[in-house]
């Protein structure tokens, strides 16, 4: 590793030490260099003691001082965001590190162990904070406040594919039976009254399971109930920015609760946009073209954003053409898209919802209407 004799602030490299974390289940390797010598090592996962105690004899055993700055990285993963901001409250600079965006080698076979790992990431650390700032992609860590408020729409979303699961099988299950199961309402009094397809009643078994697995379905059903509930009760009460937020979006035709509470909370409320072109990246919507000597295609989104905002923006821009016809928008998706194929058509919708968002983002800031669009009337 070849020594950097100055840093991003112009002071010299080995006032510095770098740290980077190959986090396990039971044990994590440390890496530490100054940017010549390096030096690994393995603590238990979870103790903080003995990793600030390596942190220290990296420093005695690189002859560095005592109070030098240190620099750790690790990727984003499991562990989440609290490892960063205990290091930050030790006075540990943290840069958490999506990991995607660390190199591979393209060789069929490879040599991969946790020591690579951490010499890889310790590399690729150095060249970030050397100036090459395309080495390596940092995640905004969230304040506790801000990720706290991601978890009530991320329960309703788990919570509705349970409930999802538990009506499918039920109707699986009468289906084994020769019975097709369209209605939810009554279904107590369906049950009661069912007869296989010979018409027998349905075994005993049979019938305490399927009531168990619609009282499953009760209580997920009433715990998104709850939460639909509270974040209604928050938008109509609270005066935090983030609920205002909310309200705001909501005030476009198209845009409901559950969407209108995603992007803010996912997005919007803490991200510190700076333009058009960081929303879109971080959502995967923007292009991913292939251009090597004379081949030229297009491989699509990039898909490398925030899952949940990018589903949400491909469903509200359907629901902008239906709600919001004489926007400049739907305009545009109309005279470009409409007449094409239904391939065309999801090709558009891509990028409709690319637009629609840094749209989105445009009205929060500046209050600004995307062109033509309607609000809801009260």
């Amino acid at each position: 590793m070849t020594r950097v004799t100055l840093d991003g602030n112009g002071t010299n490299a080995g006032e510095r030490l770098y740290m980077a974390f190959e986090l396990g289940d039971k044990s994590w390797r440390l890496g530490f260099t100054e940017g010549k010598r390096v030096r690994q090592v393995r603590v238990a996962a979870l103790d903080r003691a003995e990793t600030m105690k390596a942190i220290a004899q990296a420093k005695e055993k690189f002859k560095l001082g005592s109070d030098c700055a240190v620099v750790a990285c690790y990727e984003a993963g499991w562990e989440g965001f609290w490892l960063a901001r205990w290091l930050e409250s030790e006075g540990v600079e943290v840069r958490v590190v999506d990991s995607s965006s660390i190199e591979v080698d393209r060789r069929a076979r490879r040599a991969k162990t946790d020591r690579i790992d951490t010499d890889k990431l310790l590399r690729l650390l150095l060249r970030h904070e050397h100036g090459e700032r395309k080495a390596l992609r940092v995640v905004r860590v969230p304040s506790p406040q801000e990720e706290d408020r991601r978890q009530l729409d991320r329960e309703r979303a788990e919570l509705v594919k349970e409930r999802g699961r538990h009506w499918v099988r039920i109707k699986s299950l009468l289906r084994a039976q020769g019975i097709r199961l369209e209605r939810k309402r009554g279904f107590e009094e369906q049950l009661a009254q069912m007869r296989q397809w010979n018409g027998e009643p349905l075994g005993d078994e049979l019938l305490e399971r399927l009531k168990r697995e619609w009282a499953r379905h009760e209580m997920v059903a009433g715990q998104i109930q709850a939460l639909e509930d509270k974040q209604e009760r928050l938008v109509a009460q609270s005066q935090e920015v983030a609920h205002q937020q909310v309200a705001q979006l909501m005030q476009l035709k198209s845009v409901g609760y559950q969407s209108a509470w995603r992007l803010t909370m996912e997005f919007f409320s803490w991200r510190g946009f700076k333009n058009r072109r960081e929303v879109a990246a971080l959502a995967g919507l923007t292009p991913s073209p292939y251009t090597s000597g004379e081949s030229s295609r297009e491989q699509g989104i990039s898909k490398a954003g925030n899952r949940r905002v990018r589903t949400t923006m491909i469903e509200l821009a359907w629901l902008w053409l239906r709600h919001q016809p004489q926007s400049a928008l739907s305009q545009w998706f109309q005279s470009r898209f409409g007449g094409g194929s239904k391939r065309q058509r999801r090709i558009g919708i891509v990028a409709l919802a690319r637009k629609l968002l840094v749209e989105l983002w445009r009205y929060l800031q500046s209050g600004a209407l995307p062109a033509g669009a309607q609000l809801k009337t009260a």
